[in-house]
């Protein structure tokens, strides 16, 4: 698979992605509150935040999933709102979670989805049966998804993501599921599709996955960006030796042990109210 990317309609110097001023609604809720963010061309950012941060819905918009927001959004040199589908050709989208279709094998999918992308049947055909083999799905590939585990049903999420070359890809958790070695080679993909000039949106709670890949790290917190820089900026500027540490100063989402013991003094105390049960 050729992996050089030459994206049309930008400097070596213009952002891949670029975001000013994102505001988005729900219901009359402001939920993310005036993003500006640059990603460059060949640049690993992992994108953090707590639960309900704004995480996934700043990917979706960015994908061109949820077009109703505020502010200017553009991915590969093409505005989100005005020209979805040519963004859409160019990136890779690899959810948490996503609607397989379970009837389909996943020869069957990644044929659909390499058709949607325009790619010949017999470049799907060699692209996927090659890409499965190296995942350990080679002995899969006439089987239906349904009788997938959460972890092969990944990986064919990644097939998909990856079958037609993107200039951009959107990781979502994309090691959920995944044994200790596919979570390597995801790793080391990531690594050399940053090298070959691919650019990788990654979002993850995996904080020390997020540390180790990443060439930059923004963390938003209640719909706002509050940091923004290498590791290394982020751990002088916090005195902090750890991204697990760094997260919870700027989140305020501390009181992890002191929750962890009243946890577990509740269950103590609901084993010492248990009824007394005997058999006449």
């Amino acid at each position: 698979m050729d992996t050089s990317h030459d994206i049309a309609g930008l400097s070596s110097a213009s952002p891949v992605i670029r975001v000013r001023g994102l505001v988005k609604r729900y219901d009359h809720q402001e939920v993310i509150h005036g993003i500006d963010l640059d990603v460059r061309r060949g640049e690993i950012l992992g994108y953090i935040g707590p639960n309900g941060a704004g995480k996934t819905t700043t990917v979706k918009i960015m994908i061109g999933m949820l077009p109703d927001f505020e502010g200017d959004v553009s991915v590969c040199g093409f505005d989100v709102r005005r020209e979805p589908l040519e963004v859409k050709r160019r990136i890779g989208y690899v959810p948490e979670t996503a609607a397989l279709y379970e009837v389909l094998t996943p020869m069957e999918y990644l044929m659909f989805v390499g058709r949607l992308y325009g790619l010949a049947d017999d470049c799907i055909a060699e692209r996927s049966r090659k890409l499965l083999t190296l995942l350990d799905l080679e002995k899969e590939t006439g089987n239906r998804i349904s009788t997938f585990s959460k972890g092969m049903r990944q990986k064919v999420l990644l097939v998909g993501g990856l079958l037609h070359n993107p200039e951009v890809i959107f990781l979502d958790e994309p090691l959920t599921g995944l044994d200790a070695n596919s979570t390597l080679v995801v790793k080391e993909l990531i690594r050399g599709l940053s090298q070959a000039g691919v650019t990788i949106f990654y979002c993850s709670h995996l904080m020390d996955v997020v540390e180790r890949v990443s060439d930059r790290i923004v963390i938003i917190d209640q719909g706002r960006v509050v940091a923004d820089g290498s590791f290394e900026e982020l751990s002088a500027r916090c005195h902090e030796t750890s991204l697990e540490r760094i997260f919870t100063d700027l989140t305020h989402a501390g009181g992890h042990e002191a929750i962890a013991r009243q946890m577990i003094e509740i269950m103590s105390g609901a084993s010492q109210g248990k009824v007394s049960r005997t058999t006449s």
